[in-house]
């Protein structure tokens, strides 16, 4: 009820207890509009944060960019030598079959360490890739790596001693492959890492043009014709 209503009620002995009673009601009724806070004085700690607001970087953060000298692996096991690797701060690691018949690492600890890519003692980033050229245990490191050549230039590499999966893994997806059992008993060549090419068509330096590939080949192990 508004205050405004309490002059239009007239002085009288009965009517004075209704003044009292308006008034009160008034009163209590002014009091509780007062009392109900506006959105103009909300406390400025509810305010939230600028949209975006970053956090402070900590003293704490490292460098991606960090040096550290790069270790000897040659000769370590593969697990180990990456062990080693990540010991002493180096995470970004890769391996490949240094005898070029492209076999996986499946198991590290079958297969030893004969190159790394980065050279003993250089002082490099430790987000640089380390990759080390391994053999299998029982066997011997080549006096180079026998990965083969790229055939990034156009023209047909020397694929002669490397695996057929090695070769495959060299031309472009799309080129036509056809992989013949030189020795006459017409096997079907399953896993290509087990498989040696002693022959080919085109011949290497021949210039690639999408041309059929043919590659004649026998098992690791057995004696090209």
């Amino acid at each position: 009820m508004p205050c405004s209503a309490c002059t239009s009620i007239t002085q009288g002995g009965t009517v004075r207890t209704h003044i009292i009673s308006v008034f009160l009601l008034c009163a209590a009724s002014a009091g509780v509009v007062a009392c109900q806070p506006t959105d103009t004085a909300k406390p400025s700690g509810s305010v939230p944060p600028a949209a975006g607001a970053g956090v402070a970087p900590t003293k704490d953060s490292k460098s991606a960019a960090e040096k550290k000298s790069v270790p000897n692996f040659v000769g370590m096991g593969l697990q180990s030598a990456q062990d080693t690797a990540q010991a002493a701060g180096f995470y970004h690691l890769k391996s490949h079959d240094v005898l070029g018949r492209a076999r996986m690492q499946i198991l590290d600890r079958d297969w030893k360490v004969c190159t790394q890519n980065v050279r003993t003692g250089t002082v490099a980033a430790t987000n640089t890739k380390l990759d080390f050229g391994a053999v299998k245990l029982a066997e011997t490191c080549p006096a180079k790596d026998q990965s083969a050549a790229s055939a990034a230039d156009g023209t047909m590499p020397d694929f002669h001693g490397k695996s057929v999966k090695a070769a495959r893994q060299t031309l472009d997806s799309s080129t036509s492959i056809t992989v013949n059992d030189v020795t006459g008993a017409s096997r079907f060549v399953l896993i290509e890492s087990n498989w040696e090419v002693c022959s080919q068509t085109p011949a290497a330096g021949v210039k690639l043009n999408g041309q059929p590939i043919t590659l004649n080949a026998v098992k690791f192990g057995e004696h090209c014709p």
